[in-house]
């Protein structure tokens, strides 16, 4: 049976890239809609590069809603210098033919978890937590029925991206990630830990473009150019690469290694807002809220990815 999800996202070339691996597993993804938050770039913008996404992947039937613009309490911190003035700079994408929808993101969250069974929806968060956030907030009635919430986000022992010790898209809204952190929900976080395993070496990327496909030649294009900045950063044989493990995740966990514990966000601190603390060691005696994966199989993700883009048009 497909699970039902809900893909809430800044694309990003890595978004992009775990848009197109869940559209292309439709006996495991039931993709209720997509949702776009401001983050890597602006909100219109991620919205369009979305409908660009879906478009590539041949899959018109997957609504495109454009949620919050700006984080709920910050002025808005976007990674152009990574991604390129368009947020998916490399490949030469079409202008969509799609249109956004009318409903606000927000509004389609709080419908769409009220409107299945408890229990049954999954949220797979790609980008900065302010359209979840403020749909638990305007309407709490939806916490209760939310099935998990995967996200990408966070970093401890490999620090943070942004700054030292913060993870981008936790940084860009760390109130966000407060709520939604405290909300009771069951949480996956798949941080810097993970990703920075799952380099994109020249060796995997050669074999996504040997597909042959239009998918896999956006997706060669995508990763070489948002590399660029990683590789000079880390000095690194291939770049992290981020999104696409919720999505490896949600198809095949036992990739991905990691324990329940506590993780709480810092939102007061000038030196280290954003940083996400993970209570590994279970010091603090903190409720445990989430299951915090810490390694990940390489290989076996881009075996996994690899194969779900041959799939695609």
């Amino acid at each position: 049976m497909a699970r039902k999800i809900i893909i809430d996202t800044d694309p990003g070339q890595d978004d992009a890239v775990a848009i197109l691996m869940a559209l292309a597993s439709p006996a495991d993804f039931d993709i209720l809609g997509i949702v776009a938050v401001a983050g890597n770039v602006g909100l219109a913008q991620n919205a369009r590069n979305a409908l660009k996404v879906v478009e590539l992947a041949g899959r018109k039937d997957i609504a495109v809603y454009a949620g919050c613009e700006r984080p709920m309490r910050r002025t808005l911190v976007t990674a152009e210098h990574v991604h390129g003035e368009t947020g998916l700079d490399g490949p030469d994408l079409p202008v969509p033919k799609l249109q956004i929808e009318d409903q606000h993101g927000v509004d389609f969250i709080i419908e769409t978890l009220l409107a299945h069974e408890a229990g049954t929806v999954t949220l797979a968060t790609l980008g900065p937590l302010t359209n979840v956030a403020m749909a638990m907030i305007k309407e709490p009635r939806i916490i209760g029925r939310i099935q998990e919430i995967v996200m990408m986000g966070g970093g401890y022992f490999e620090g943070g991206n942004i700054t030292p010790v913060a993870e981008f898209n936790i940084y860009v809204d760390p109130d966000a990630a407060d709520v939604v952190l405290r909300s009771g929900v069951p949480i996956a976080m798949l941080p810097l830990d993970v990703t920075h395993m799952i380099l994109s070496t020249p060796e995997r990327l050669a074999k996504i473009r040997g597909l042959g496909n239009k998918a896999g030649e956006a997706v060669y294009q995508m990763l070489s150019f948002s590399e660029r900045f990683d590789l000079n950063k880390y000095g690194s044989t291939g770049a992290p690469l981020h999104d696409p493990c919720v999505i490896a995740y949600m198809l095949k966990p036992e990739l991905f290694e990691g324990r329940h514990i506590n993780v709480v966000i810092e939102t007061s601190s000038e030196l280290t807002v954003g940083m996400t603390v993970a209570d590994y060691w279970g010091v603090t005696g903190r409720v445990k809220n989430v299951t915090y994966l810490r390694s990940g199989n390489a290989e076996g993700f881009y075996d996994l990815l690899t194969e779900r883009l041959s799939r695609l048009p």
